[in-house]
């Protein structure tokens, strides 16, 4: 069968006109997917059918247009569902409230322990200690209650150092409980966002391989059209 001449023509499904077969393209040299959006304009697009190279041109480009603004939609629905995710996934543990006070024991030890680690209890012993020995000492009392060598004072200070002590270790031992606990909870968030980070690179090379696809087929468009721009030329 002999190639058809340069004078035949035939019929544009979009524009209706007789065109130049140099000027049409044949149902079979369309691409399946730009075929099936000239079928929605076209409803009788099919074999025999021919188009011409300025609509086919314009197809191709709404159909490179939808792909983009796809893609695009894609990636926002990505973006949402990592949103939804942290939002909805409790991807970070609620933070126990440590400071919430416990036993009168308890909330005294830290009290305590609070009190006997700072400055103002240290001046204010330091006070009470040169008070002491004043009135005791250099006699401004007619009767000191605790003459030189301050044995009272050094029984009060051994009560004070035996009961301060103890209190001092609780508070520690409450103390110690909240670091685990704390530690506890930043090992469950570590966790979690280990989990989280996981299935967004998972998403992600599922969204890079579909890119990728959609990619090569637009590359096929473009080849086509390079190739009818150089049989013209």
């Amino acid at each position: 069968m002999s190639p058809p001449s340069a004078a035949a023509t035939a019929r544009c499904v979009i524009a209706e006109t007789e065109l130049p077969l140099a000027q049409l393209r044949s149902f079979a040299e369309v691409r399946p997917s730009v075929s099936a959006l000239i079928a929605q304009s076209a409803p009788d697009w099919g074999e025999g059918k021919y188009i011409s190279l300025s609509a086919l041109a314009r197809f191709r480009r709404l159909y490179v247009e939808g792909l983009l603004d796809q893609e695009r939609g894609e990636l926002s629905s990505l973006s949402r569902e990592v949103v939804e995710s942290l939002e909805t996934g409790r991807m970070q543990e609620e933070m126990p409230d440590f400071e919430t006070p416990g036993s009168f024991g308890e909330r005294a030890a830290d009290r305590v322990a609070s009190f006997g680690g700072s400055w103002v209890f240290i001046l204010t012993f330091l006070a009470v200690l040169m008070g002491w020995i004043g009135l005791n000492a250099v006699g401004l009392l007619a009767r000191p209650f605790d003459p030189y060598p301050f044995i009272l004072l050094n029984l009060v200070l051994s009560c004070v150092a035996a009961l301060q002590a103890p209190v001092i270790m609780m508070s520690q031992r409450r103390q110690e409980t909240k670091d685990r606990l704390r530690s506890q909870n930043d090992y469950i968030v570590n966790r979690k966002a280990e989990l989280e980070i996981r299935l967004l690179h998972e998403k992600i090379d599922h969204q890079l391989a579909h890119q990728w696809q959609k990619l090569v087929e637009m590359q096929q468009i473009q080849i086509d059209l390079l190739e009818e721009n150089s049989a013209k030329a």
